[in-house]
């Protein structure tokens, strides 16, 4: 039976709809006469019905109202509905004055029939989602109760494909929102049950098996207690990202998952312009340098999708490289992908390259980022994050290319290494600048959740592990965005007209105590910060701050028209190209405290920390005391 109806399912639409515009036409004629309807315009009735009913489906299938399942129908349905009536009944008026039938069809007849058409067809439709609704099984084996987090567009998007699809095997019970004026009030028939502040207490008077928070825009403190009240209820929790309500303006159950780190985070999603980025892209040939790394493959992923004529990926571990080039070649098959495996600091090698294969934007991502590992191996961090970038940058010069360089937050009065090295960076480009006739641009940002070897992987594994977890200070900030963020934000920086030959800072919000962002992963594992996982400070690390910075004292920051993007106003570097050259020969003598030195000369905000000046005295002691000995030997 239900294969029957399937299959005349338009023929059996079609029908009911010629049965309910009939029934509206005369309805309609009923009222006007007070049910007798006269000789002589029952004659007209009788003529005209036919053509009202043919026009009224002609009108329905132009507005497609035979292809949606009536148990889905939902407001739009009803805008639907009433766009085909209205234009129906223009053409049937139409109709009546040229043909002047006599008598002529009553105007309150006019009137009243596409009102009862459209209660009728609309009443119709909604009753039967409404008797679907009410057998939907909400205690059968499989379903999981659930209460929404959230009663705005979000989460209605949500009820609705619960109600839609009972494959998902959801139960709605009802809403918990922070707005008290919406508690009471009903969204398809399920209430909003009190306010996110009494999620508790509503659980108490509701049972759920499961919660969904489905407050795409909530900032970090309103995320952080809705969390802490989710976890507190014991109950499974998921969330709809807020990245997924930006996509297409749609939500759907599939982007429902786990509460992650970065949800704490409380970051607006970032709005950019995906026509300005794709004019800047498309048709293009770009080199990717780190194309491995965190950064570097995610600049391959998203600048993948905006059609570039080939992507070159430049990486010097062959394992990362792989994994990146064989992602792009399954999800863009026709894209002319390019694996090269070289180091930036081969010279010759990036010559050589660029001669081959003259890239017309280059996002230069290559760079040594441990702050600690990079205080003992000076010599390595100036050759590949210095020498490195002005290789790439040389050559981009030289060949016009555009060139983006992903510099750090500790490039601002860096107390580091690595820092140092990235501040020298950003001068190179800007020196390069006054001499190309090229757009150079340099992306300044803080850490990013999840980038290789950072915090939050370390933190996951030592939880793993039963702990302890291991933080540096108790005070210890920093800055944080997702790594999907930061990429996009550096496409958007790289094609502003403002930011061309300038540094650029991303808006990276407010600061995080690292050791926030620790209790809060224990949290979300399912357990309790120092009940269950033991939080150990272990003291600050060789070059590491206990606060980072975006900019110096002797910086200023001008808006862009976008609000995450400002370009950061600094002077011009004087010439650095003697600088560079000492520099250069410190490097390749590998006297740490010579390189060291000249790397203040260069870069003069930069104050190693004490530590590393011991560090070294104490290195080149041995140093000193192995080579005597070898004298005496």
């Amino acid at each position: 039976m239900i294969t029957l109806l399937f299959r005349y399912r338009a023929i059996i639409l079609i029908a009911l709809h010629c049965v309910l515009v009939a029934a509206g036409f005369t309805l309609a004629f009923l009222l006007r006469f007070e049910w007798v309807i006269p000789a002589g315009f029952l004659k007209t009735y009788i003529w005209t019905l036919p053509a009202l009913v043919i026009v009224r489906l002609l009108a329905f299938a132009y507005f497609r109202l035979y292809q949606g399942w009536w148990r889905y129908v939902g407001m739009r349905d009803l805008y639907d509905l009433l766009k085909a009536v209205a234009a129906s009944s223009i053409v049937f008026v139409a109709i009546l004055l040229f043909a002047r039938f006599e008598p002529g069809v009553p105007r309150s007849v006019l009137v009243l029939e596409p009102m009862l058409t459209v209660g009728l067809i609309g009443g119709v439709r909604f009753a039967l989602r409404a008797i679907r609704e009410k057998r939907r099984p909400q205690s059968s084996p499989g379903v999981r109760r659930v209460l929404i987090i959230g009663a705005g567009d979000a989460g209605e998007l949500l009820l609705r494909e619960m109600h839609n699809n009972s494959r998902l095997r959801y139960a709605p019970i009802g809403f918990v929102d922070d707005d008290e004026r919406k508690v009471g009030f009903r969204i398809h028939g399920v209430a909003v049950l009190g306010t996110t502040s009494r999620l508790l207490e509503v659980l108490v008077d509701h049972p759920a098996d499961e919660l969904i928070i489905a407050i795409p825009s909530a900032k970090r403190d309103q995320m952080q207690a809705i969390v802490n009240r989710c976890l507190e209820s014991r109950l499974p929790f998921k969330i709809i990202p807020a990245i997924a309500a930006l996509t297409d303006g749609q939500v759907h159950m599939s982007e429902v998952r786990p509460v992650r780190i970065e949800d704490l985070l409380g970051r607006e999603p970032v709005q950019f312009d995906a026509t300005q980025i794709r004019a800047d892209i498309a048709g293009r040939r770009i080199l990717i340098t780190g194309a491995g790394g965190s950064i570097g493959s995610e600049l391959a992923r998203q600048i993948a999708a905006y059609g570039p004529a080939s992507i070159v990926l430049l990486e010097r571990g062959e394992n990362a490289l792989y994994l990146i080039e064989q992602e792009l070649r399954r999800k863009y098959g026709t894209l002319n992908v390019r694996p090269v495996v070289t180091d930036i600091r081969d010279r010759e090698d990036v010559a050589s390259l660029f001669r081959e294969i003259r890239p017309e934007i280059v996002y230069h991502a290559a760079a040594f980022k441990h702050v600690p590992m990079m205080e003992s191996h000076i010599a390595h961090a100036v050759h590949n994050n210095v020498f490195g970038t002005f290789n790439v940058a040389g050559a981009a010069a030289e060949y016009g290319a555009k060139f983006v360089l992903i510099s750090t937050d500790k490039a601002v009065v860096p107390s580091n290494v690595m820092g140092a090295t990235k501040r020298l960076a950003e001068k190179i480009v800007l020196s390069l600048n006054l001499k190309a006739h090229s757009h150079f641009v340099a992306v300044r940002f803080g850490n990013v959740l999840g980038s290789n070897g950072s915090v939050v992987p370390l933190f996951q594994e030592q939880i793993a592990d039963g702990g302890p977890v291991t933080v540096t200070h108790p005070d210890t900030t920093r800055y944080f965005m997702t790594i999907p963020e930061a990429v996009q934000l550096v496409l958007q920086a790289s094609v502003l007209e403002e930011a061309r030959d300038k540094i650029v800072m991303l808006e990276m919000g407010e600061p995080m105590k690292i050791v926030d962002l620790a209790r809060n992963l224990i949290r979300l594992s399912g357990r309790e910060p120092d009940l269950d996982i033991p939080i150990v400070f272990t003291g600050l690390r060789p070059g590491e701050k206990l606060h980072e910075q975006l900019t110096s004292d002797f910086e200023e920051t001008i808006p862009t028209r976008y609000e995450k993007i400002r370009v950061v106003k600094t002077e011009l570097p004087e010439s650095i190209d003697r600088g560079l050259s000492l520099l250069w020969d410190a490097v390749e003598s590998r006297e740490e405290r010579v390189i060291l030195r000249r790397l203040q000369e260069v870069v003069p905000e930069f104050s190693p920390q004490a530590a590393l000046l011991a560090s070294l005295r104490e290195r080149m002691g041995t140093s000193d005391s192995r080579a005597r000995n070898r004298s005496a030997g």
